[in-house]
């Protein structure tokens, strides 16, 4: 008998097995079908979604969100239990909510293939339908959608396979990954809405690395420092990235939580550089809206497979780890939304805002799995040359790893806008920060700043002259100058913007309006106009204009005599020495060149507002 139960129970298991197999088989991804050599382009990646929603109705949904410039309909993919798709119904029953974001650089569209077999096992083969206990799983599977199709086998040098892939920029050319903050692109204005519907609990954004040659075939990094809110920055830390990295080599792959930058790309001995995430990046924006977010970059020469199947192993270490402490990540963002509700408390509060980080020389000790190399004087390039082997190389290296603040300020109790500065106070309300309006013009004390010595970049970079350097920027980069700060009395017309910093995008207004801001409006040039001068003043008035002014005013004649002496080029040109004097002159000032325009409130006491 005990025999016969034996074999029964033997036959069963085998059945059941056979199944399993027949059913994975039956859904194949494309990309495992191709057996990695191909990635499905837009069609056939949506009928294979649409495919499992079919399958699973009551686990899976697929939802529109927007269109892409070119007008292909972007989605979002929910896996939730029980038929629960609706955002508001899984926050109240207190269920954490993952955000995945694949192909923004449509090149790099590994996530997308690991999202498609990672959903598959949730509801088809139900290997990994664990994962869906506590939380929900949301994944946008191609955000990029018109830079996807844009396929190449030329569209990025760095990358193994697979053999046509997407391009990085969107159907004009914006790399969408420089646009969080200042949302110029139609897909960045939907992500937004979305986003803002879903509010995600820890949010993903897959790539694929470019760079240094080492073993790692997964890296990844979530922001701790000190813009972060305290306590999710210490999940993190002690949680989060010890768990993830264990998973992952548990798998048998090879796992670095730290995104590997070098301080010098022809030397790895010379350690791993500082690595920051202003707003301009998917996870440097999250900081703003009190969100983990976690930037996924696999090894670029790493096959095809691997990419995806460690993409794959990271995700679900991470759902894991968001069941295990769903209760904790809610509650973290929930006081994180809180806290930076009080950012507006002033003058009760003279906390400093960071914002901007930078390395503050500290070094941490890091075990660096590369592979040895050799160095050599190139004779095309005339410079160092690197050639890595695959010979293991497994060596301590220092790791920039110290924060320090490079630029704060003490968040006022709210900012108005004059109503004019109509782009500006657009991006605002794409951003969904609360704004109210003044109902007649109002004239009263404000903070500001008085700006000078701005020079923007040369070449275009994200279709803006912006007064910051950014990547790649040629041989003209921006400078940021000076904003002193002032009080003074201002007149504001009816319809003017008032953005109070008790609410939960404190954050996200704060990095928009104030001048020092990473990703400020000025930064980005939205404010260029204030730096224009309008009146200027012939040579024959400034003639007169220059001698009554000497006569008036020795201290002037004297300042004006010592430039002539001291500067060369000054003294040599005509029109340099006469404007001078106008620029010292109330007709300079009339021009209120770099004065700018929007002002801090310490209080809203007797400021007319809407009610």
């Amino acid at each position: 008998m005990n025999r016969m139960l034996a074999l029964a129970s033997f036959m069963l298991a085998a059945a059941s097995m056979t199944l399993e197999q027949q059913s994975k088989s039956d859904w194949l991804t494309p990309a495992e079908k191709s057996n990695y050599q191909t990635t499905p382009d837009y069609a056939d990646t949506m009928a294979y979604l649409r495919r499992v929603a079919a399958a699973a109705p009551s686990e899976v949904k697929i939802q529109s969100f927007g269109e892409s410039g070119e007008g292909r309909e972007l989605d979002i993919v929910i896996a939730s239990k029980d038929g629960v798709f609706d955002p508001a119904a899984i926050h109240a029953a207190h269920r954490p909510i993952v955000l995945v974001q694949n192909s923004i650089h449509a090149g790099e569209m590994d996530g997308k293939d690991s999202c498609l077999a990672l959903l598959r096992d949730m509801v088809i083969t139900k290997t990994q339908e664990h994962l869906l206990d506590k939380a929900a799983f949301v994944f946008i599977p191609m955000y990029n959608a018109d830079g996807h199709e844009d396929r190449s086998k030329y569209n990025r040098i760095n990358q193994n396979g697979p053999e046509e892939m997407g391009w990085r920029g969107n159907g004009t050319n914006l790399n969408l990954n420089r646009d969080y903050l200042k949302a110029d692109a139609p897909e960045t204005r939907a992500f937004l809405k979305m986003f803002h519907e879903w509010l995600p609990d820890f949010f993903v954004d897959d790539h694929v690395t470019d760079g240094a040659d080492y073993q790692y075939d997964v890296t990844f990094t979530l922001d701790d420092g000190p813009n972060v809110y305290g306590p999710t920055a210490r999940w993190i830390d002690d949680t989060v990235t010890p768990f993830l990295t264990k998973s992952v080599d548990d798998s048998g792959h090879l796992a670095s939580p730290t995104y590997i930058t070098l301080n010098d790309d022809t030397d790895p001995a010379k350690g791993l550089a500082f690595n920051d995430n202003p707003p301009r990046f998917s996870t440097g924006y999250m900081i703003l809206e009190n969100r983990p977010g976690m930037l996924v970059e696999l090894h670029m020469l790493k096959d095809y497979k691997t990419r995806v199947t460690g993409n794959y192993e990271l995700l679900r270490a991470l759902m894991e780890v968001v069941n295990r402490d769903a209760a904790k990540l809610v509650q973290l963002n929930t006081d994180a939304d809180a806290d930076a509700s009080r950012l507006g408390a002033h003058p009760l509060s003279n906390v400093q805002f960071p914002l901007s980080v930078a390395w503050n020389g500290q070094t941490t000790p890091f075990l660096f799995r590369g592979y040895k190399y050799t160095r050599q004087l190139s004779e095309v390039s005339g410079a160092m040359w690197i050639q890595y082997s695959h010979e293991p190389w497994n060596i301590s290296l220092p790791l920039s790893s110290g924060f320090k603040v490079a630029a704060s300020t003490v968040p006022p109790a709210a900012y108005i806008i004059p109503r004019q500065w109509t782009h500006v106070i657009d991006v605002l309300a794409t951003h969904q920060v609360q704004m109210q309006h003044t109902t007649a013009a109002w004239t009263g004390p404000v903070e500001s700043y008085r700006c000078s010595g701005m020079q923007w970049q040369g070449p275009p970079f994200e279709g803006r002259h912006p007064v910051f350097a950014g990547e790649g920027g040629g041989d003209q980069p921006g400078k940021f100058g000076t904003c002193e700060f002032v009080t003074e009395t201002v007149t504001y017309p009816a319809g003017s913007v008032v953005v109070p910093l008790n609410q939960r995008l404190s954050k996200v207004a704060i990095e928009w309006l104030e001048p020092q801001g990473s990703d400020s409006a000025l930064a980005w040039g939205f404010f260029d106009p204030i730096f224009e001068q309008k009146e200027y003043g012939e040579p024959y008035v400034l003639e007169k204009l220059a001698r009554e002014m000497m006569e008036k005013d020795p201290k002037l004649k004297a300042e004006f005599e010592r430039k002539v002496e001291n500067d060369p080029k000054f003294a040599a040109d005509p029109y340099a020495r006469l404007t001078f004097f106008y620029d010292h002159s109330p007709w300079y000032a009339a021009n209120h060149v770099g004065e700018y325009p929007v002002g801090r409130l310490t209080k809203l006491d007797g400021v007319p507002l809407e009610k």
